[in-house]
């Protein structure tokens, strides 16, 4: 028999009954029931319920055993009475009865639980990674993501694309954000710089003529940590293709996507034909680049209803044509109370507040024939006084065509409703196609400035009213994003996002078009409110290069500096391209419903970036300073 195991601890059935195992791994718990010991055994592949009683020799033994104990057990595999059948686990139906028991390893102490996965502080967790990692549902993430990753690797096979390895040691490349660099030892004041993406090489190896090229990547940018981004590192599935437009990288990585969420959402709906929306509709009816469109609410313009309207603050605001009021439906939400509580929600966000109109269901007496009216219709009517009503009973109803009768309206409610009258109400919710019960949020200004907070506003409805669906997974493509944007700080023109995208129109737009206005082939992939991927349409000529460039402030050889490998690359019969790269670490952390990316990554920093596991940052000795030529300049303390 093998020293330590002939089975794992999730491999025993009732097939095996009768036969002699041995099993190694760790005790997840120990109960006492009256003589008898009962120990869970748990290693990488599963649990097995082992037992011992007082006859046994190895008792005394197994009575000293704690949790997290490395053991080895050897035993009698017996079948389970009916009414101690465990169906949850796979071995449930059988028992291993201790023969003898081994202590490979004893374990201290344990600084945090690993049974039952209990909240624990996030520093403790971090330092001893390695008995977090033996918790079930982080362990399972883990595994997870390792399906996840040879799924991808497979996917990206069956379409034609090969795994290239592209270097760690770069130079540095303008990717948005701040690079983690490395000196140079043999090249001293010189320093490497960590890839922030392999964007310049997997264009490279387009020049090259290898056509389809993907691989997990690591990427290393010195940023700060989110929930849902990692500090440091993070890995992404990097991708290009030659010769191809965008329709062609929609095509072909569309089914690479959807197969993947479809093989890991246990069960959940994926999007089946992801729709495609300009970056400026989802600005505006979502309030963000990555909506989640699990929210059914969509934003709408409403200023045509306020312009010249009593509410003097809005109306004031729409004099000026860059102003906008923009309405957040909130469907089932109209209740004073939830309106209120939206009210102060804004304060808390830096908001004066957040307007509102909420619809309530009333009753009038109206004076006309109204029978055939639908009672939006009657309610339009009674607002543009083509219908008299009243709300108090009438004395004296004659009957015929002018007598009275009792209808059912929509009556508006809030601070904004009394200001801008019934009439102005009424066309609000007729556009937003809400009904009693329903309220809706205005925010009014420069859409430039207010989009983001409406966006939030959105959310925050939908959260609190139970509106998003959570059981389904929601993915689109964004598209048509800004070339450039207006950096308020430098007070210039930058680019809004990768600079080596195509701009649309080319050289034509650069030369005749503002280039706030010039629009990019570029495009994101976004799911429940997430960006899981981006990527463009490459610019492919020396010139085009030049000229994207000097509309940011370099020059020509600024450019050849900076980028000299792909700028002299692009003179060598450069083929159209693109591709786009996926986060990792974001698709994982969605399919498994983790909150945090740390719970789907093995060895992750903290939000102060520091690894508490293995001590870094560290400090270093002043002779590998020297040898890298570099003197600290601290700042001081205090």
């Amino acid at each position: 028999m093998h020293r330590y195991r002939s089975h794992t601890c999730g491999e025993l059935r009732e097939t095996h009954v009768g036969e002699t195992a041995r099993l190694s791994g760790w005790v997840h718990r120990v109960r006492d029931h009256g003589g008898l010991l009962f120990i869970d055994l748990r290693d990488h592949y599963g649990m097995t319920q082992c037992v011992v009683d007082p006859d046994s020799p190895a008792f005394k033994l197994a009575e000293s055993v704690r949790a997290e104990w490395c053991i080895r057990i050897d035993g009698e595999v017996k079948k389970r009475t009916d009414e101690t059948i465990n169906d949850t686990l796979p071995t449930g139906r059988i028992e291993l009865f201790i023969r003898e028991l081994e202590i490979l390893g004893s374990a201290r102490e344990l600084p945090l639980p690993v049974f039952n996965e209990p909240e624990y502080p996030e520093d403790i967790r971090l330092t001893y990674r390695f008995l977090d990692l033996r918790r079930e549902t982080l362990h399972e993430n883990i595994m997870t993501r390792t399906r996840i990753i040879s799924s991808m690797r497979r996917r990206m096979g069956e379409e034609g694309f090969t795994e290239f390895q592209t270097p760690i040691l770069t130079a540095s490349s303008p990717e948005g954000a701040r690079d983690f660099l490395v000196p140079s030892r043999l090249h001293p004041g010189k320093f490497y710089a960590l890839p922030q993406a392999p964007q310049q090489f997997k264009q490279l190896l387009m020049m090259s003529g290898f056509d389809r090229y993907f691989q997990i990547a690591p990427c290393f940018r010195d940023e700060d940590p989110r929930a849902d981004r990692l500090p440091g590192e993070f890995y992404q599935l990097d991708l290009e293709m030659s010769f191809v437009e965008q329709d062609d990288v929609f095509s072909t990585m569309e089914p690479v996507m959807r197969g993947v969420f479809e093989e890991f959402a246990k069960g959940k709906p994926v999007t089946d034909v992801f729709p495609r929306i300009p970056y400026a509709e989802a600005i505006r009816k979502y309030g963000s680049d990555k909506p989640d469109l699990r929210n059914p609410i969509e934003m709408q313009d409403v200023s045509e209803h306020f312009a010249g309207s009593g509410f003097k603050i809005f109306a004031r605001m729409l004099e000026d044509e860059k102003n906008a009021v923009w309405a957040v439906p909130a469907p089932t939400g109209g209740s004073r109370a939830f309106c209120d509580r939206m009210n102060s929600w804004a304060q808390g966000e830096g908001q004066p507040g957040l307007g509102y109109i909420f619809w309530r269901e009333g009753e009038v007496w109206v004076q006309r024939k109204v029978t055939q009216m639908s009672q939006s219709e009657l309610t339009s009517a009674i607002a543009s006084g083509e219908v008299v009503a009243d709300h108090a009973e009438p004395i004296d109803r004659p009957a015929g065509p002018d007598g009275w009768e009792k209808r059912k309206i929509f009556e508006a409610a809030g601070p904004l409703a009394k200001n801008i009258g019934p009439e102005r109400t009424e066309a609000i919710r007729t556009q937003l196609g809400l009904k009693a019960g329903d309220a809706a949020f205005f925010v009014a200004g420069d859409p430039k400035k207010f989009s983001d907070f409406a966006g939030k506003a959105r959310t925050r409805v939908g959260e609190e009213l139970e509106l998003i669906d959570r059981d389904r997974f929601a993915l689109a493509w964004i598209v048509d994003f800004p070339f450039y944007e207006w950096d308020e700080d430098e007070k210039k023109v930058e680019f809004a996002h990768n600079p080596f995208s195509m701009p649309q129109g080319g050289l034509d737009a650069l030369a005749t078009m503002d280039p706030l206005d010039i629009k990019a082939f570029q495009y994101d992939l976004v799911c429940n409110g997430y960006e899981i991927a981006s990527g463009s349409i490459r610019n492919q000529s020396p010139d085009l290069m030049v000229a994207a460039f000097e509309k940011v402030g370099l020059t020509r050889a600024d450019v050849e500096e900076r980028f000299g490998g792909l700028y002299r690359a692009f003179q060598y019969g450069a083929p159209p391209h693109g591709g786009m790269a996926a986060g990792v670490d974001r698709i994982v952390m969605l399919l498994v419903g983790a909150k945090n990316v740390r719970d789907v990554s093995l060895f992750p920093m903290n939000q102060q970036a520091q690894d508490l596991l293995m001590g870094a940052p560290s400090d270093v000795f002043p002779k590998q300073l020297r040898e890298l030529h570099i003197r600290l300049n601290l700042p001081e303390k205090g």
